[in-house]
């Protein structure tokens, strides 16, 4: 899918936003599926679906964006854990822009985010070497 530029600049963070909040509810199924402690996974993934509800809600302007991200650590109040925080904050803008870079992303985006991982169902086993 190859997108305008008319339409790229019409993007807004809370579509991008909304987009990546239900890929992050189909990492849930993958997170299901680990047999490994999956506490720092729990808690990055909070700290993200929290930042990205909260860019749905205020639906900043394309234009502000980057500013808004950038102080949302120190807005968030959450000093124990403002680090983790900043990253997630990065690694939202880094996928912001990979929307506008990347017709494939935005594309998968568009579509709602769609994945195998959220189904519930046993991983696929992988062909022996």
């Amino acid at each position: 899918m190859r997108a305008t530029k008319n339409a790229l600049q019409s993007l807004r963070p809370a579509q991008v936003c909304q987009a990546l909040l239900a890929a992050l509810e189909a990492s849930e199924g993958r997170k299901r599926k680990r047999k490994r402690d999956q506490t720092p996974d729990t808690i990055g993934l909070s700290i993200k679906r929290c930042l990205l509800a909260r860019v749905v809600q205020e639906d900043p302007s394309p234009e502000a964006f980057e500013e808004w991200l950038l102080n949302y650590p120190v807005k968030c109040h959450t000093p124990e854990s403002s680090g983790a925080v900043s990253a997630m904050a990065r690694t939202v803008l880094e996928e912001w822009r990979l929307a506008h870079s990347l017709g494939g992303f935005r594309a998968w985006l568009e579509q709602g985010a769609p994945s195998d991982d959220a189904k519930d169902e046993k991983p696929r086993e992988r062909p022996s070497p």
